[in-house]
């Protein structure tokens, strides 16, 4: 569990440091329709694990190298704690934790929902080299959970220095029923 001043440090580091890094280098662009869809299917399923942490928001991440499909961090929601820590927050924030401010471009993120205006412009500064993801903005809101209906594409466009792709509905119909079959609080 990291301390909140280590805590604060990453979440500052990330901000101050990804826009120096975003400004200065290109994101490598991942073609992820390149890669096997049972291979995006194996890592949405670890998210979709991870995700189950937290049964009123299921929202889960993993980071995997994009080369070897390694995982290299993970995260669940954890609203309670801090409004900002959703799943793909917590994950870059574990991914800060084990391998500092580096190697993002080699990286792909796979969320059960798809990433907030926060957490796809914190990916984005980041500079990871792809996202994918299981629900739709849309299919999260019709499942009572409220959302900025900003696409992850319409932010992603705002980004002229980002070349990632994002890659939606990885196993749509399971990831939207962990969202509809949620615990109400």
């Amino acid at each position: 569990m990291l301390s909140r001043r280590t805590f604060g440090g990453l979440v500052g580091g990330a901000a101050c440091v990804g826009a120096e890094a975003a400004s200065s280098t290109s994101t490598i662009a991942h073609n992820l329709d390149a890669i096997p869809m049972a291979e995006h299917e194996a890592a949405m399923r670890l998210a979709i694990a991870v995700a189950k942490d937290n049964p009123f928001y299921p929202f889960g991440a993993v980071i995997v190298g994009a080369a070897d499909r390694v995982v290299l961090a993970q995260g669940v929601n954890n609203g309670k704690v801090s409004p900002i820590l959703h799943g793909e927050i917590v994950a870059i924030n574990d991914y800060l934790a084990r391998y500092g401010n580096q190697g993002w471009t080699e990286t792909i993120l796979y969320t059960t929902g798809e990433p907030c205006p926060m957490c796809i412009s914190a990916i984005i500064w980041a500079g990871i080299g792809g996202i994918a993801y299981g629900s739709s903005i849309t299919a999260l809101a019709e499942a009572g959970i409220p959302q900025i209906t900003v696409s992850s594409g319409a932010v992603r466009d705002a980004a002229p220095f980002y070349h990632g792709q994002i890659l939606g509905g990885i196993l749509q119909a399971e990831t939207d029923t962990l969202f509809r079959n949620r615990r109400r609080i």
